[in-house]
């Protein structure tokens, strides 16, 4: 199956856009009928579409490459219409409408309904009729299969795991048992979802006893968990995942997490047990959050590149940490003085208070 070829009206009706002839005479005196009827095989960056495909201008950034867009069709603002070389699809929000549009030239994977023949499915299952299951998949016991899941090859499931309608999972995905995934949620291949969470006590003679790890997952609709990322199960209760959290590859979310509808937690973060993330939050990569006690966010928070988290925060906004880098020698020295610096506040403070001391004797005086 290859890519789909789509007319312009199709996709002005799903993202919701209007067509409008921009800068070029004969598109000008075209009907918008004429226009809508344009077909469309492909998407393209302004600076590398060519005839037939459709681009998009959602920053200010990239205005200087409008001019010379080779592009059938652009979506953008009305305001940058007069600029446009081809047909606009004016939007109110043009990445938005990007995003909706580059959906319907997604080429799915085929995978036929049915289960393979090499599948390896416990009899208590329950596999709807429309599910796909692919080469040398492994369902366990008491395991719900809904209408239209595609698990493809190679994916182990565990006992009594459900996965809700329209669940697609990739190749080799782990999944531990006691595990919910919520509708149209898409699990990326490596994954490992489930499996027990980091829970060690030591004894008298200092070795590390287990704490067993009863709980499960939860994951919500609309979910992407990314490729190699781990959600550990939970200690007595769930781990869960809200509805419309998007997660990027190598993420790593502990025991007891819970993160809030709709956040994004990007790549190499990583998160303590019962860490707590509010809703529509921004994680960012390499963001390590963990503490003596556990971690929660409020709604609204957005976390910069790196930076670590070791204390709650109860007010949105965008917090960060970490140095800047810079020559090692330089650095070297500043990292020194870091350690020097309670010493030096100290120093200040003892100054400040001598001169206070000495400017209220002369005023006695």
């Amino acid at each position: 199956m290859g890519t789909p070829i789509l007319t312009l009206g199709k996709i002005a009706d799903h993202i919701d856009a209007q067509i409008a002839a921009g800068g070029l005479s004969a598109q000008q005196a075209a009907s918008t009928a004429e226009l809508a009827a344009i077909p469309i095989d492909g998407l393209g960056s302004l600076a590398s579409a060519k005839a037939g495909q459709l681009s998009h201008l959602s920053s200010p950034t990239y205005k200087p490459l409008l001019a010379d867009c080779s592009a059938t069709a652009i979506i953008l603002q009305a305001e940058d219409l007069p600029e446009c070389p081809g047909i606009g699809l004016v939007a109110e929000r043009p990445y938005l409408a990007f995003a909706k549009a580059s959906g319907l030239f997604v080429v799915p994977v085929s995978t036929p309904a049915g289960v393979h023949p090499t599948a390896v499915v416990h009899a208590s299952a329950q596999i709807a009729a429309t599910a796909r299951l692919g080469a040398h998949v492994v369902i366990g016991a008491d395991v719900v299969i809904e209408e239209d899941v595609t698990v493809h090859a190679n994916v182990s499931i565990s006992d009594r795991v459900r996965l809700q309608r329209g669940v697609v999972v990739m190749s080799n995905v782990s999944i531990y048992a006691d595990v919910d995934i919520g509708p149209r949620s898409s699990i990326h291949s490596g994954a490992v979802i489930g499996a027990p969470g980091f829970g060690f006590t030591p004894d008298q003679n200092g070795h590390l006893q287990t704490i067993a790890q009863l709980g499960g997952v939860s994951i919500g609709a609309d979910v992407r968990v990314g490729a190699g990322t781990t959600i550990d199960r939970g200690a007595i209760d769930n781990t869960v995942i809200e509805d419309g959290v998007k997660i990027d590859d190598q993420v790593h979310i502990g025991h007891n997490c819970r993160v809030g509808a709709h956040s994004i937690i990007c790549g190499c973060a990583g998160m303590a047990g019962s860490t707590v993330i509010g809703k529509h939050c921004v994680i960012a990569g390499g963001v390590g959050i963990g503490g003596k006690n556990p971690i929660t966010l409020c709604d609204g928070v957005t976390i910069s590149v790196m930076t670590t988290i070791t204390q709650s925060i109860d007010k949105p906004g965008t917090y960060s940490s970490g140095v800047v880098a810079s020559e090692h020698g330089l650095w070297l020295r500043n990292a020194l003085r870091f350690g020097a610096l309670s010493d030096l506040f100290k120093r200040v403070k003892a100054l400040e208070l001598r001169e206070k001391t000495d400017v209220s004797s002369q005023n006695n005086n």
